[in-house]
């Protein structure tokens, strides 16, 4: 089947949501906040996991059907589980190295050792491997059964691997560095798992596919809605603020139930409206979805380095100590930027990002089974 734009689309505007969380990072302005503003410029950002980690699972659907539509027959599966893992470990390696740099700008890694996205999507394809095996529908039943059902994983014992798997935290190392597990492996793994079977859906025809869609979007949606308002299920925020506040503060770190809900439902239902959306726009967001770790790995150290331009502008200095132990970062309320400042620098970055990913997204196209599917 040809290349569906929507799934290019979908994730390439939560590529670009995701540059802005992360130049709030260098701007210093702290996640959440007493404003609105400052709310919902990390809130709008919560999309960019789920989706990414959901379509991840898609694309390797659509891979296993690529190589069995072109005669892989039974060995279509293997060739899968080989990328998965090839591709993980590499994802993995990236983390602790490049990754690890680009939020520095240091290669002493003797202090911490971050578990951060890439670290869990890398583990979560190789740990897909051997699901390939089942029949879609139970990989997808399986998926949903670790995401409804992580509140198992609290009963772990505290241990590096229980931290690893869902407890999340600090491992110490002892004379080693301290492991801060950003993003552990459940229920990512679900949510990968029901992006493979949702593949399923997204090769239907196309008027089917887009009943499924939305069918399956909003009904996670109004899931949300329905379960956020029962008192079983608490907010992460004050009893005092606001009650929309309430709603959409839901637990990241590990994503809750509801978390993962309010994300993936309406991006769910956002994928028929835009499939056949045209205009410059549309290209850029698909254009972006076509190589999402290569944006990935050029925009961190290039927010970085503009960001320590701008602080070089606005400061006199540029204050690289501040961003020593990045992503962990907390400057003095005094010297944070505005969102005005903030959101001129995101605008800026995506700009200087869309030339060098319109150039690899037609280098990868055309170099398909090479080196380049990997990034």
């Amino acid at each position: 089947m040809a290349r569906l734009a929507s799934i290019d689309i979908v994730r390439g505007i939560v590529m670009v949501l995701m540059a802005i969380d992360h130049v709030r990072v260098y701007a210093g302005v702290a996640a959440g906040g007493p404003t609105a503003g400052v709310f919902l410029t990390r809130w709008v950002t919560h999309f960019c996991a789920p989706v990414f980690v959901f379509l991840a699972g898609t694309s390797a659907y659509l891979l296993a059907r690529r190589l069995a539509a072109a005669g892989g027959g039974a060995n279509s599966r293997a060739a899968v589980a080989r990328y998965l893992v090839t591709r993980g470990l590499l994802l993995v390696l990236l983390e602790l190295t490049i990754i690890r740099a680009s939020w520095t700008f240091g290669v002493d890694y003797s202090e911490f050792i971050l578990a951060g996205v890439i670290w869990m999507l890398g583990w979560c394809m190789v740990l897909m491997a051997p699901l390939l095996w089942l029949p879609v529908w139970a990989i997808g039943a399986a998926g949903i059964a670790i995401m409804a059902g992580q509140d198992v994983f609290r009963a772990l014992p505290r241990h590096w691997l229980s931290q690893l798997l869902y407890l999340g935290g600090q491992i110490q190392t002892g004379a080693g560095p301290t492991v801060n597990v950003l993003y552990t492996i459940f229920p990512w793994l679900g949510v990968m798992a029901a992006g493979y079977a949702f593949g399923a859906v997204i090769t239907r025809e196309p008027a089917q596919r887009r009943r499924l869609c939305l069918a399956i979007g909003l009904g996670a949606t109004v899931l949300f809605l329905v379960l956020a308002a029962l008192p079983l299920f608490g907010s992460g925020a004050p009893a005092n603020a606001p009650w929309w506040v309430r709603l959409l503060n839901q637990r990241k770190y590990p994503a809750s139930q509801l978390f993962l809900l309010m994300t993936l439902g309406p991006a769910i239902a956002l994928m028929p409206l835009v499939e056949r959306a045209r205009g410059p726009i549309s290209r850029m967001f698909e254009t972006f979805g076509r190589v999402p770790m290569f944006y990935y790995l050029l925009h961190i150290p290039l927010i970085h380095a503009v960001s320590l331009v701008v602080w070089r502008l606005r400061d006199g200095v540029t204050h690289e100590e501040w961003f020593a132990t990045a992503p962990y970062v907390f400057v003095e309320p005094q010297h944070r930027w505005s969102l005005l400042l903030l959101y001129a620098v995101f605008v800026l970055v995506v700009a200087m990002l869309y030339p060098a990913c319109r150039w690899y997204a037609a280098y990868r196209a055309a170099h398909r089974d090479g080196w380049a599917r990997y990034i």
